[in-house]
């Protein structure tokens, strides 16, 4: 049975955006993932299945029954896609169970948005009710000897009377076995790419065939395969837009899936982090729970922070696409870098927590760590690796690095665009699919980096008023740091600013991601802690986020322990309560958005 409501049961989830109402209904549709009885998206499921090389019985039939395909297709189109920040908060949701089953819609996501942002009416409309209908697509661009080189496909689509005709591989491809729609990219002039739109129902069955499952580390049942297309004949209207058009079509394309794949992320850190709480509190050494042990402490409060940062990191660029979509092009990689990185480190760290018990495939939560582990390694590979991601930052670092005055000046690069991308309790625009809207680069423009003066002030100024004893002054400090790695950042880009390939130069745009996710939280606090009020508004969780960051700089950073109790607190409620681990989770009579269970 489809599901066809989707609102806040808990009157205070009203003041989130909707979105947030929406993840918490399929969170209590799946169930609780610790308890075995849950059904299909119970670790004990999960893992039962990956032993087979096979996603849980029933596990794609729940989410389909739920209606999360629906979110894949924009509403003017006959589904209930609104925003991205909603088709995030429900991958979110997803990923903290299976990541197998959340990429499997991702690759769809990756398919089928060229149709929705450059289709026409019959492309979109063909596609919309076959997804609808729970029919999955494929992104037909990778091939075997060219990875991200895609100027050198091999794969040609050339005309023939009124169509095209198609030959090629594309290897490897999420769902092209399982997949009826294939978004193929291909060459139609000597230097022309294209996107086509390929219906697997619509071809000859000899001209196509699906090439054999890669077997993997993670995804176990994931439809990993390829697609051989061998003279295959193709309409006239199965160009996705303009012919030739392509090679931009997927350089767009992906600024949206980059942004989507930190919900892969942040459900993985709610997972592990889950996982390595209920192992500490349970676990007895020397007389005492594991969890006194300093170092493991440790361990979870850093990875409960990491997940926090990301949290403020990756939201407001998910509503960027409403709000802002001519920023994606930047904002998107900096999230794809860092969101997955931090994903990778928090899984280490609470490797290091379990221990032992970390490496086996039983025992705590029926071995699901280690599959976590093994599906999320993907993160910082899919939809370009982290290398690629730097290496676009990097080359627009020396138009981003010039005075803020040089540059933002117009209205939207006001507080009004700021509070439009960090509102928690406002909903984004409706989504109307336009790649015009879509640019290649941010043409030197990066209002959250460019306001740094004027958010630093006016956090500072709100928190000497507002904030526990000793935020303000703490912020202060941390303000005055920061913009001294700005202006080393800024001294090192404009020393060398055609360096953006080098060593140096990937690690001058980490620095500018970590600048980034400071802000991000330095916004996240000032644009919602009137509405949060409690131990959000009182700022301590700020103070800590921004010393994590810090420490990537400087490993000897310490937390400042008086700030920790609050936060503790809620991680431990979060933990009890079985909600997930989120910043709501710090507001006054505003809790996870996860209904009490």
């Amino acid at each position: 049975m489809d599901r066809q409501t989707h609102t806040p049961t808990h009157p205070v989830q009203a003041r989130l955006s909707p979105a947030h109402g929406i993840a918490a209904d399929l969170d209590a549709y799946l169930g609780d993932p610790m308890d075995d009885e849950s059904g299909p998206f119970s670790y004990k499921a999960i893992v039962e299945a990956e032993e087979r090389d096979e996603l849980p019985p029933g596990a794609v039939e729940a989410v389909r029954a739920w209606g999360f395909p629906a979110y894949l297709v924009p509403r003017h189109l006959g589904g209930r896609l609104t925003s991205l920040e909603e088709l995030f908060l429900v991958t979110r949701a997803v990923s903290r169970r299976s990541v197998t089953v959340a990429v499997m819609y991702g690759s769809g996501l990756l398919a089928v948005n060229p149709v929705w942002l450059w289709g026409d009416p019959r492309q979109q409309k063909t596609v919309a009710e076959g997804v609808l209908r729970g029919d999955l697509a494929c992104f037909g661009v990778s091939e075997a000897d060219h990875g991200s080189d895609v100027t050198a496909c091999e794969a040609r689509a050339e005309a023939d009377g009124d169509g095209l005709v198609l030959t090629g591989v594309k290897w490897p491809v999420g769902n092209a076995t399982r997949g009826r729609f294939v978004t193929a990219y291909a060459k139609t002039a000597p230097r022309d790419f294209s996107l086509l739109l390929v219906d697997k129902e619509e071809l000859d069955p000899a001209s196509w065939s699906a090439l054999p499952p890669v077997r993997t580390v993670g995804l176990r049942g994931h439809d990993l395969s390829g697609v051989e297309f061998a003279g295959a004949r193709l309409p006239a209207g199965c160009v996705i837009g303009r012919p030739g058009a392509g090679l931009v079509q997927t350089l767009k394309t992906l600024q949206i899936t980059r942004t989507a794949i930190a919900a892969l992320s942040l459900g993985t850190m709610d997972a592990v982090v889950r996982i390595g709480m209920d192992y500490a509190r349970r676990r007895t050494l020397y007389g005492a729970e594991i969890y006194r042990i300093p170092v493991i402490r440790d361990l979870l409060l850093k990875s409960h922070l990491d997940l926090l940062i990301a949290e403020c990191t990756a939201l407001p660029v998910a509503r960027a696409l409403t709000v802002a979509p001519e920023r994606l092009s930047l904002w998107s990689s900096i999230v794809k870098y860092f969101v997955p990185v931090q994903g990778e480190e928090v899984v280490a760290a609470i490797g290091t927590v379990l221990a032992a018990r970390g490496y086996l495939r039983e025992g705590v939560a029926h071995g699901a760590f280690q599959k976590l582990q093994r599906d999320h390694a993907i993160a910082s590979v899919f939809e370009g690796t982290t290398h690629v991601n730097l290496a676009n930052v990097a080359a627009q670092l020396p138009y981003l690095v010039v005075d803020a005055a040089g540059g933002a000046t117009d209205r939207e690069a006001g507080g009004d665009l700021l509070a439009d991308l960090f509102t928690w309790t406002q909903a984004p625009p409706p989504w109307r699919p336009d790649g015009r809207a879509l640019r290649l680069t941010n043409e030197g423009r990066d209002e959250i980096g460019a306001r740094f003066e004027e958010t630093a002030g006016a956090v500072v100024a709100e928190a000497a008023v507002h904030a526990a004893p000793g935020v303000a002054s703490a912020l202060a400090d941390l303000v005055s740091v920061i913009d001294d790695l700005r202006a080393d950042l800024r001294k090192g880009v404009l020393s060398a600013p055609e360096d953006s390939s080098s060593v140096a130069a990937l690690g001058r745009a980490r620095r500018y991601c970590e600048i980034h996710a400071m802000v991000s939280c330095m916004l996240t606090w000032l644009h919602n802690r009137r509405v949060f009020g409690g131990a959000f508004a009182d700022g301590r969780w700020l103070v800590l986020c921004l010393h994590r960051l810090l420490q990537r700089v400087r490993p000897d950073t310490a937390l400042p322990e008086e700030h920790v109790p609050p936060l503790e607190e809620a991680m431990a409620r979060c933990r009890d309560e079985r909600r997930w681990f989120s910043l709501t989770a710090l507001a006054d009579d505003l809790p996870s958005p996860l209904p009490e269970r």
